[in-house]
Parts: structure tokens; C-alpha cells; sequence
């Protein structure tokens, strides 16, 4: 049998084997047949791949959770603060004790600042109601938080976000004094 069709042959067994449309041991076995002993290991390197991509959804996943808890249930302002703190605190745990290198901790840590951000926002808009003042305040708590933890992880994007926050929030002052 010529080479072409033996690759297409062990890369359409290497596809079943991954989709599991037959058992694992009938592809190795067929792998082992079709590759004379020397079948490639391919598939661990995708399986590994599969993995990481799946520590990923989670960070990801709390801003559109935490969005739909807070604006499109009908829940009590108190189970709403409850919820933004538990998310937070997720936020703050998966950063710090899941994900301490790599692309997920980086996510994590955005994903805890922009949490953070959200629920001191609603809180405060909730509690002193049409006080623009405080949620002014509020805002530039956050991005003083934002700064300092970029300076102190040395983190770019947390220094140039914070930094870009406050500019808006003295704009957006300024647009209302005027």
C-alpha cells in the first residue's frame, strides 16, 4: 500500500479514536496495524490541548453569569449583593489559588477586576440611589485598585486600564459641570 494512503487511512483512525466513534483499543489496534508498530502520538498532544482550552471557559463564564443574575432575574437586591460577592470572591480564588501562571491567570485577574468593578457599581448605585457623587467615588476607588495592582504585579494592561478609567471618570465630572 503506498504512503498516501496509509496517512489518510491513520488519520481517518486517529479521528475516530478522538470523536470515540470505536472503542480506543480497536483504533490502537488498527493504528498499530496500519502504522507497522510506529502509530504517532498525536492524539495525547490533542487531548492536552482539549484540556487547556477548558480551564478557560470558566473565568470567562463569570461576567455573563454574574451580568444575567443581576439584570435579568428578578431577585432581591440582598441575594444580588450575596451573589456579587460570592462571584467575587470566585474571581479572587480562582486567580490566586487555580490559576498562578499562564494565559488563565491573567483572564482570571481581569475577570475578578471587571467583577469587582460591577458589583461595587451596582452596590453603590443601589444603596445612595441617584448620588452621582458616590458612584463617582466608587469608580475611581476601582481604578486606583487597578493601578496599584499593576504596579505591584507589574501588569500593563491593570495600569494603563486604570490609569485610562480615571481620565474617563474626570471627563465624564467635568462633562457634567459644565
Amino acid at each position: 500500500m503506498d504512503e498516501k494512503r496509509k496517512a489518510i487511512i491513520v488519520n481517518e483512525i486517529m479521528t475516530w479514536k478522538e470523536n470515540r466513534m470505536l472503542p480506543e483499543q480497536y483504533c490502537d489496534y488498527l493504528l498499530t496495524l496500519y502504522t507497522e508498530g510506529n502509530h504517532p502520538q498525536q492524539s495525547k498532544s490533542k487531548k492536552i490541548k482539549k484540556a487547556f482550552q477548558k480551564q478557560y471557559i470558566l473565568p470567562l463564564l463569570l461576567i455573563p453569569i454574574y451580568v444575567f443574575f443581576f439584570y435579568f432575574t428578578e431577585l432581591s437586591f440582598d441575594l444580588q449583593i450575596v451573589i456579587a460577592v460570592l462571584f467575587t470572591i470566585m474571581g479572587i480564588m480562582l486567580t490566586y489559588y487555580f490559576f498562578k501562571k499562564g494565559v488563565q491567570y491573567h483572564i482570571a485577574l481581569i475577570m475578578t477586576g471587571l467583577l469587582l468593578l460591577l458589583s461595587s457599581a451596582e452596590i453603590a448605585t443601589n444603596f445612595m440611589g441617584d448620588n452621582i457623587i458616590i458612584l463617582y467615588v466608587v469608580l475611581c476607588l476601582n481604578c486606583l485598585l487597578w493601578i496599584i495592582t499593576g504596579k505591584k504585579l507589574r501588569l500593563v494592561y491593570f495600569l494603563i486600564s486604570g490609569y485610562l478609567g480615571l481620565v474617563f471618570v474626570v471627563i465624564s465630572i467635568l462633562i457634567q459641570i459644565f
